[in-house]
């Protein structure tokens, strides 16, 4: 597996590299990057190439988010990518990926409102700013995200089809603990009893659809299903929001049908866990 750390030799790589199937992420990586990795591997067969990036992005962390101790981990995280099966990792500092004196970037003016991007002012703003460099950098052919971000994912989906960007994009099913906790990095900040509870968000999501699935459509009556049960079951949880939305285009929806998604973030102390569950027939 080969290790990039500049622009210059990236560029040097993809004139040989061929079809491309890449990975962005931030590093700290868990077993649920190793299976996007693994997923990009099965995408890409024998003869095309597999690029991961680590790279700890400050454009999408507010003022007061954990931008300065969150955990990098490189030789650790080259390690579980060449045995998942990369190719190429691409690890830049900051200064190869933005100059110093920059003055443009990328705005998302809809599908940010919502979710997460309600509590987190510009966060996706700099999601689209670096993942259309890495692309343009890059130049995969596709690309695999997970769907535990689902925000992330849809505006990512839309970034690519507002700017022409020949990437295809594959959404990966959220890689779960054995008691159902969605794999995060920043899971390593919960304390003992926080992780006990953690479960929990999984839980409601699960007891919600097999509401709707029941015959129970109304959004007010599923989310104050999980609402009752977090309060029960998690609390040392703060919520950040609960919500029932359209898949594609993240707006709230007052009646619960196909293609909806239930969507949670929820505080445990310095962590801030989201999670979510699509409802389909």
């Amino acid at each position: 597996m080969t290790l990039i750390e500049t622009v210059a030799d990236l560029r040097a790589w993809r004139k040989t590299a061929g079809h491309v199937v890449f990975v962005p992420t931030m590093g700290a990586l868990h077993e649920g990057h190793a299976t996007l990795v693994r997923e990009a591997r099965q995408l890409a067969g024998k003869d095309a190439r597999v690029a991961a990036s680590i790279f700890v992005n400050p454009l999408q962390f507010g003022p007061n988010e954990d931008f300065d101790r969150y955990p990098r981990t490189l030789e650790a995280d080259m390690a579980m990518c060449e045995a998942a099966g990369a190719d190429m990792i691409f690890a830049p500092a900051v200064r190869e990926v933005y100059h110093p004196d920059r003055s443009i970037k990328i705005l998302e003016t809809s599908l940010s409102n919502v979710l997460c991007g309600a509590s987190r002012p510009g966060h996706f703003d700099g999601v689209c700013t670096v993942v259309a460099k890495l692309f343009n950098l890059v130049q995969p052919d596709e690309a695999v995200f997970g769907k535990k971000d689902y925000q992330q994912l849809a505006i990512i989906r839309r970034l690519v089809r507002d700017l022409d960007i020949p990437v295809v994009i594959h959404g990966i099913e959220t890689v779960r603990e054995p008691d159902g906790l969605a794999m995060s990095s920043r899971n390593r900040y919960l304390s003992p009893q926080e992780r006990a509870e953690a479960p929990t968000l999984r839980q409601a999501l699960l007891a919600a659809r097999e509401a709707w699935l029941s015959g129970v459509t109304g959004t007010s009556r599923l989310l104050s299903l999980m609402r009752a049960h977090l309060a029960e079951h998690a609390r040392l949880g703060r919520e950040d929001y609960i919500t029932l939305v359209d898949q594609q285009t993240l707006q709230p929806l007052d009646i619960a049908r196909n293609h909806s998604l239930i969507a949670l973030a929820v505080w445990f102390g310095k962590a801030r866990l989201i999670d979510n569950i699509e409802l389909s027939r």
